[in-house]
């Protein structure tokens, strides 16, 4: 594909009339999204957090992790890779490292929230931020850290929680005013608090739709007709997962066998398709075969 990561999340950005991005929690995850059309994916830290150490979203991954996880995932699709860094792993100079280091690992987006350390999700309870100086202190670190100019970066705020709406969009309109690319207000209470975020911030916003969470669950088109330009599914594709394979669980342990899951079960040939052993296997003959010459 033509163009930087960064410049084509934002050329997806200006086609769609909302972008939905669904989020992976692993690379083979990120392929199925990408092959159900849609154009950009989200590398939850949530659902990393969760899947691949079994541990709840309170600020426990590492950096290093994180980036680690951002390449395997850029590697694996052509589409854009937003990656949630959550406060940037430290100082201002994690934060300036930390998006560095995202952006040659792949990232098309990097999104920096302003929660204290350990963050938790903005849909638990006992949420604290740091003052608005330390997160535009964040922001300007993120933003010097670009090699590309074109890499979006997002300003996550979880004000809503501890200090009341207004003062979430307060502090949504000074990382605006800051240069951050997206504006993410974490965990709106109302329809009417989602419709006063697009009308009163001047950037593009995020709306993160989680089920059963604190904001009302609308509609991407819903949400598009509401003024929001990317509309966040962070982890809808781990939690159907989770629930499947209980299922599976469950029939195994009671049957003793999988006959009656294999309706539901990937076929073996679409599971060798999604991870690319058809090309591997050609890329692996045709070197055998100049080896040989």
């Amino acid at each position: 594909m033509n163009g930087t990561p960064g410049r084509r999340l934002r050329e997806a950005l200006a086609d769609e009339d909302i972008l939905v991005m669904p989020g992976a929690a692993d690379a083979l995850t990120a392929r199925i999204i990408a092959g159900a059309g849609f154009r950009a994916v989200y590398a939850t830290g949530a659902g990393f957090a969760n899947a691949s150490f079994g541990i709840p979203d309170v600020g426990l991954v590492t950096a290093t992790q994180v980036v680690e996880h951002t390449r395997r995932m850029a590697e694996a699709v052509e589409v854009p890779v937003v990656v949630d860094a959550d406060t940037g792993y430290g100082g201002v100079l994690n934060v300036h490292r930390t998006v560095r280091h995202l952006e040659r690992a792949g990232a098309a987006g990097v999104q920096i929230e302003d929660q204290v350390e350990p963050k938790r999700c903005g849909h638990f309870d006992g949420q604290a931020v740091v003052s608005s100086k330390d997160m535009l202190d964040r922001l300007a670190a993120a933003l010097d850290a670009r090699d590309d100019p074109e890499l979006v970066i997002i300003a996550r705020t979880d004000a809503r929680a501890s200090e009341g709406f207004e003062a979430a969009i307060e502090r949504a309109q000074a990382y605006a005013e800051a240069g951050a690319d997206l504006i993410f207000v974490e965990a709106p209470r109302s329809v009417e608090e989602l419709q006063a975020i697009p009308r009163q911030v001047p950037a593009p916003c995020l709306v993160n739709v989680v089920e059963g969470g604190k904001t009302p669950t609308l509609t991407a088109a819903e949400l598009g007709r509401l003024g929001f330009r990317i509309a966040l599914f962070a982890n809808t594709a781990l939690r159907v997962s989770i629930r499947s394979t209980q299922r599976a669980m469950e029939v195994l342990r009671a049957q003793g066998t999988t006959r009656d899951l294999i309706p539901e079960m990937a076929t073996w040939e679409e599971r060798q398709r999604l991870v690319g052993l058809e090309r591997a296997q050609e890329q692996e003959a045709r070197y055998l075969g100049e080896a040989s010459t």
